[in-house]
């Protein structure tokens, strides 16, 4: 009863939020293309953020900012605890043309997306002012570090935070064989060491840090405990900071408010 319970605190914070300061922005990206993303936007903002949910990461937001799939997801749950900690929030959709199966499936390491979330970039750093990061947890780990090997300078993000990052994965590329280590800018990895599922354990994460050679900072910060609950891949096991969202937060904003 306890884990419904905080799991409703939780949604309906959510709500809450977005009563107040909650809008919904659509973008043109490629000919044809829209990206549509929900944005909170907090008074005295320190920096922005896009997170981006992992699974199929076809959030589904409607018109009024309602979300189709993926309320529980570590990020999309979260998000207002990134608003209050004075970080501008952008919850990343699928784009236009990915609104039906396979949504985000083998589409992460494209240059297609890539596109997409340079012109979410652009949009954030121009209505904003602000640096902007790219948050990614499980498989957005996947979007979030092929996106910053193919945008750089302007173009790309300010920095990184990989939370569960797919070490491994038989269907796609993991983040650890992609080209991680010509990242020039700060890398945060936020990993669980209890988490059981299998593209994301973390025996596997030193490999990781060992391949950021040319982040300016990098840091590994871990957490243990929690609420543990069902699939050992999905959002209410150790593998999404089940109970932990507060502190894991507080330390990732920590973060990207003070790298330089």
């Amino acid at each position: 009863m306890r884990y419904f319970l905080r799991v409703l605190l939780v949604f309906t914070t959510f709500v809450g939020f977005a009563c107040g300061s909650e809008r919904v922005v659509d973008i043109p990206t490629r000919p044809g293309v829209t990206q549509r993303f929900l944005l909170i936007s907090p008074p005295d903002a320190k920096a922005a953020v896009i997170l981006f949910a992992g699974g199929e990461g076809g959030l589904r937001i409607d018109q009024g900012g309602a979300i189709g799939w993926g309320k529980n997801n570590f990020l999309v749950r979260s998000a207002p605890l990134f608003a209050a900690q004075q970080l501008v929030v952008a919850v990343i959709d699928a784009p236009s043309d990915r609104q039906s199966p396979p949504y985000l499936f083998g589409f992460r390491n494209s240059a297609e997306h890539a596109a997409d979330v340079k012109a979410v970039i652009a949009w954030l750093r121009e209505n904003t002012k602000l640096p902007v990061w790219l948050i990614g947890t499980s498989r957005g780990t996947q979007s979030v570090a092929s996106v910053a090997t193919r945008l750089q300078g302007a173009d790309g993000p300010s920095g990184l935070v990989l939370t569960s990052t797919v070490v491994v994965d038989r269907r796609d590329i993991p983040v650890t064989d992609m080209a991680v280590d010509r990242l020039t800018i700060p890398v945060l990895v936020v990993h669980h060491e209890q988490d059981e599922c299998r593209a994301t354990l973390f025996r596997d994460v030193p490999r990781l840090m060992g391949k950021l050679t040319a982040a300016p900072r990098k840091e590994l910060v871990t957490f243990r405990g929690g609420e543990n609950h069902g699939n050992p891949c999905e959002a209410m096991a150790y593998h999404g900071y089940n109970g932990l969202e507060k502190d894991v937060v507080q330390r990732i904003a920590a973060w990207v408010t003070t790298a330089k």
